[in-house]
């Protein structure tokens, strides 16, 4: 793919970014023998992020009755060296490693986070439901939910450059809508509010900032540039560039971040 990307305030492509990875792993396994193999057959068995990026989510899909050959048949349809997302999953670990301290390296993410993995775990079962492969994106939905406790519907649409951080007790329903440069913390819920068929999850606006444990609920609106403190309960719409909190959320003051509050992870604010 010849698109470009911002990293440390340079420009790179997706396979020098791939470059990148591959050195930090040969780092890695230089400094600690007992993580080669690990590191080998995740990372230096590949020639390509695609190839990588593709043997992890089947590492974490696949079981005895559902195994990696069956999987890679469909997973191959939507994933390719010219796949839209490689873009989005290159956005997304380069969000971690920008808006999380804890990650220290390109690599980390990808090898670790399982906020990351399940996101991309998620962009291929939302490719596959958009093909009409409706009962295997169910069952990556489900697996996920079961392996690393994040449930996204694989209706729910998503934009790129998002970080799921800690990625724990996640749910987005189905028609949920995402913008680019999101960040999530853990026990996130964009859920509905009752039975009705539909569209009835919330919109998030890009560049929002959702609190640990924030509950938005029903077919409102987060406008962009937005924080949702911890602990809300969000049950009408938010406007741009404010910050809500409370149960019911209400608005407490502005975002408080110049530009983009999910690139701060701010979360003090000043009550009016």
């Amino acid at each position: 793919m010849k698109t470009r990307f911002q990293y440390q305030d340079q420009d790179f492509s997706l396979s020098q970014l791939w470059d990148s990875i591959v050195h930090e792993g040969e780092s890695i396994a230089h400094a600690d023998s007992d993580m080669e193999i690990f590191i080998r057959a995740n990372i230096f068995d590949h020639n390509s992020f695609c190839s990588a990026l593709c043997f992890m989510i089947l590492q974490k899909l696949s079981t005895r009755i559902m195994p990696v050959e069956t999987l890679s048949i469909k997973i191959n349809k939507v994933l390719s060296e010219e796949s839209p997302i490689l873009h989005a999953s290159m956005a997304d670990l380069l969000a971690f490693v920008v808006r999380d301290p804890a990650c220290r390296r390109l690599i980390h993410p990808f090898l670790y986070f399982k906020g990351f993995q399940a996101l991309q775990c998620y962009r291929v079962s939302h490719a596959l439901y958009n093909l009409g492969f409706l009962d295997v994106a169910y069952y990556i939905q489900t697996r996920v939910s079961e392996v690393m406790s994040i449930d996204i519907h694989p209706a729910a649409v998503i934009g790129s450059g998002i970080m799921i951080d800690h990625g724990h007790s996640i749910v987005i329903g189905e028609t949920a809508v995402l913008g680019n440069q999101v960040s999530i913390l853990h026990s996130v819920t964009l859920g509905g509010t009752g039975n009705d068929f539909g569209d009835r999850h919330p919109k998030i606006g890009d560049g929002v900032l959702l609190g640990a444990g924030a509950k938005v609920l029903g077919n409102i609106n987060v406008g962009k540039c937005s924080r949702v403190a911890s602990g809300s309960v969000v049950l009408s719409d938010v406007p741009e560039r404010k910050t809500v909190a409370g149960v019911p959320a209400r608005i407490v003051g502005e975002s408080g971040c110049s530009g983009e509050p999910s690139m701060k992870m701010d979360h003090n604010f000043f009550r009016k």
